[in-house]
């Protein structure tokens, strides 16, 4: 029903996870992150429990592989599941039920692991793994967008295209980025252009954002300005950011 990638960005140790599927509110059910911990997609027979023990596990200090494999043994529907892990070492792994829906698979890299079920064929996972690849050096949340773009390209999922989502975790609890796409006929390609927007607007915003032990105060001017940016599309101001 779906297709995701789970990775790790060597340079600034960020986690991240993006997915698309023919069902609303993708964001909403499969995306799991935890500072410093780990990035999980859980899909096919969604169970978020798998998701949420494996990054309790990863924090208890199980690799990705290691924490995976014992939340599943715990799981007696798990050929119905499928799952990509990637923890706050780069170490990634995935898991592929044995009754998940054709044609469905998953491909593990240095770094992150790409995983689908319902797609149209295993050209969407190779693509996937060959456009993230090929953005090594980019920033995590551009190789993760690119590597959604060619899985779509490549036919995605077999039913249709209805919900996208992106999410970046830094050092905070709280997500450095996190776009969904709940609806929409082209979800890839709007979770782009939503990008492109925060980008220019929720970024800075983010990164101005009270840390912990870090007092908030005055954003720079630069940010301010940034923050007052219409979207590229339609007129006015952007506002002082969310609220």
């Amino acid at each position: 029903m779906t297709f995701s990638i789970v990775a790790r960005c060597p340079t600034t140790g960020r986690l991240g996870v993006a997915v698309a599927t023919a069902v609303p509110a993708v964001g909403s059910m499969c995306p799991f992150t935890g500072a410093g911990t780990g990035a999980v997609s859980t899909q096919s027979w969604v169970n978020p429990y798998l998701a949420l023990d494996v990054l309790d596990a990863i924090a208890g200090g199980q690799s990705a592989l290691a924490a995976m494999e014992a939340v599943l043994a715990g799981d007696g529907s798990r050929e119905l599941r499928q799952i990509g892990v990637v923890d706050g070492a780069g170490a990634a792994a995935a898991f592929t039920g044995a009754d998940c829906t054709p044609w469905c698979g998953q491909e593990v890299g240095d770094g992150f692991a790409v995983q689908g079920n319902m797609l149209t064929g295993p050209e969407v996972i190779a693509a996937m793994a060959a456009a993230f690849r090929a953005g090594e050096g980019m920033p995590l949340d551009e190789r993760l967008m690119r590597a959604m773009e060619a899985g779509d390209a490549a036919g995605g999922d077999k039913r249709g295209r209805q919900s996208a989502s992106l999410r970046i975790q830094g050092e905070e609890a709280y997500p450095a980025l996190d776009l969904r796409v709940d609806e929409h006929r082209q979800p890839v390609m709007e979770l782009r252009r939503v990008l492109e927007i925060a980008r220019l607007q929720l970024v800075p915003f983010v990164e101005g954002m009270p840390r912990r032990g870090v007092p908030p105060g005055p954003a720079p001017a630069e940010v301010t300005a940034m923050l007052a940016l219409a979207p590229p599309d339609r007129p006015g101001g952007g506002g002082s950011g969310p609220g």
